[in-house]
């Protein structure tokens, strides 16, 4: 059994991420800004204990279809990335609003969980590239930094928004800032491209849940108040339809190498 369970982690399958273009870039963006104003919504419109129950079960199916699938597809693929947000916004917000702890205490913890992770992932693996991910292990170390920096990215955020006092417009323009920083390193100090990646990826958590935060919060608190039900709404519309384009008119973007 053992011998079984450890040739399925090794053995190697097809690729099953996309590949990083503008376009990615953007999804990731829409699917961390819904994941936060669909969370809100839940958690404050109705019982926030059956929203997050919900939200796992949403989340333990989408990952389950996911491993299940045998190749990229777009549509299995972006709905596992948004459950995990959505999940992982609510995790997030649990720990402070239910157990009280401070978004510095969060923030650090879940700094400390992703480093774990990546260094257990590179000890074993050898590499941390997505290119490299053609075996069921490596995509469960994948998935496990996915949720992590979901996590971290929304503890992130409040942090800067409402400890800091920065409020959500400023929060996002500083982690735009700060989104910009690998890439400028990657054209002119020849930073690692997976350095590059990873350090970008973390970055769009804490850019979409500010920028919803300030689309969808009421004006009394810092937000432009057009709600997080409508602004969940706008973003799960625009994130279907750029993933249409993407599987229609652009096939050769999901295939894998």
């Amino acid at each position: 059994m053992k011998f079984a369970a450890l040739k399925a982690l090794t053995t190697k399958t097809a690729r099953k991420v996309p590949e990083v273009t503008l376009l990615f870039w953007v999804v990731k963006l829409l699917t961390t800004a819904m994941g936060e104003s669909t969370s809100d919504y839940g958690i404050y419109s109705f019982n926030p204990y059956v929203v997050v129950i919900l939200g796992f079960i949403g989340f333990a199916i989408a990952l389950s279809v996911q491993f299940a699938s045998r190749k990229f597809i777009p549509w299995i693929y972006w709905l596992t990335v948004l459950m995990v947000a959505v999940f992982g916004t609510m995790a997030a917000d649990v720990i402070h609003i239910v157990l009280g702890v401070p978004y510095i205490v969060s923030t650090i913890s879940f700094a400390v969980v992703l480093t774990g992770v990546l260094y257990v992932w590179k000890r074993y693996e050898g590499t941390l590239s997505i290119h490299s991910i053609i075996t069921r292990q490596r995509e469960l170390f994948y998935w496990a930094t996915v949720v992590t920096t979901f996590a971290l990215g929304t503890a992130a955020g409040d942090l800067a928004a409402y400890t800091a006092r920065l409020g959500f417009f400023a929060a996002g323009l500083v982690f735009i800032a700060i989104f910009a920083v690998p890439a400028l390193g990657y054209r002119l100090f020849r930073w690692s491209p997976v350095l590059t990646f990873w350090f970008a990826y973390i970055m769009t958590r804490p850019i979409g849940a500010s920028l919803a935060d300030w689309t969808g919060k009421p004006q009394s608190v810092g937000g432009l108040g057009w709600g997080d039900g409508p602004v969940a709404g706008v973003l799960l519309s625009l994130i279907i339809i750029l993933v249409a384009y993407s599987t229609v008119q652009h096939p050769s973007l999901n295939k894998n190498s």
